[in-house]
């Protein structure tokens, strides 16, 4: 049967795929919209599944707060190019999933995404859906809920970096100074306690080592040791960085001026620890035009 412009007009703003797979979909379904539908979205699946092996390191993080500003939620969504998470629909369906977390408080990735979004789709099948559309691998890769007592400091360095604090006593102004310090100086912990003994043991093998090149007495180097521990636990532990606006101080004196306790934070930067191919693009094109 003929298929008429507005057929595929209404199928392109229902499913937002191209103008031949809607035409194609509908001809195959002998122009039946609800069925076409369907039908696209079990091919959606399909290259949904295709596309699982690559990598998506690039992305964006959002962060959102309830009216009260006593809860946030911060996640990472990720996409293969910087293009596609610069895009409405990335955009849109991060923010979907966001408010999803802030409001439903799933217990984990799983939980998340089997949840419901307005239109009756579950996260998964929407961005499973969304990679049929866009043609790229979109996978929604961590978030965290924070709840606070107190003051809750948001930041946002783009959309590539963002942060979360739990902050006791203090203010708002102060909580968001946190989190911009956070963000910028990246402390591994909050106080040296909270450093992972095995990290610690592992800096600790690698300044020995630097230290016996000197050639000086073991109680010399024992002291030289000690010396590039406490160096670096002020280094990677927010109480002992130096704040960004006021490197005269330190973010311990600083809490303490205000009488304020940071209870937590979360920082998450778009594909940390993700390890990016490295593919030659202008050999990729040549294979795609080589395959067409």
């Amino acid at each position: 049967m003929a298929i008429s412009a507005s057929q595929v007009k209404e199928l392109r703003q229902r499913t937002g795929a191209g103008m031949m797979e809607c035409k194609k979909a509908l001809v195959e379904t002998d122009g039946d919209l609800d069925a076409a539908i369907e039908h696209m979205r079990k091919t959606g699946l399909a290259k949904a599944d295709k596309k699982a092996d690559r990598v998506a390191a690039e992305g964006s993080i959002t962060v959102l707060t309830d009216m009260d500003h006593k809860k946030a939620a911060i996640l990472e969504v990720n996409s293969e190019t910087d293009f596609v998470s610069g895009g409405d629909d990335f955009a849109n369906f991060a923010s979907q999933v966001c408010t999803k977390v802030l409001n439903g408080d799933p217990n984990d990735l799983d939980s998340l995404m089997a949840m419901t979004l307005d239109d009756g789709s579950s996260i998964d099948e929407t961005r499973r859906a969304l990679i049929a559309k866009i043609g790229e691998k979109i996978s929604v890769r961590r978030f965290a809920l924070v709840n606070s007592t107190s003051n809750i400091g948001v930041y946002l360095h783009g959309s590539r970096i963002g942060v979360v604090v739990d902050l006791e006593g203090g203010s708002e102004e102060l909580a968001k100074d946190i989190a911009m310090h956070i963000a910028a100086s990246k402390p591994l912990c909050v106080s040296a306690d909270q450093v992972p003994a095995e990290h610690l043991a592992k800096e600790k093998e690698i300044f020995e080592a630097q230290a016996k090149e000197s050639g000086k007495p073991d109680n010399i180097i024992e002291k030289m040791v000690e010396g590039r521990v406490n160096k670096y636990l002020k280094e990677v532990t927010l109480l002992g960085q130096p704040f960004v606006k006021d490197p005269d101080t330190t973010i311990e004196k600083l809490l303490k001026s205000s009488n304020a306790n940071v209870v937590s934070f979360t920082r998450y930067e778009v594909g940390e620890g993700i390890e990016k191919a490295t593919d030659n693009f202008a050999e990729e094109v040549m294979a795609q035009v080589k395959g067409n």
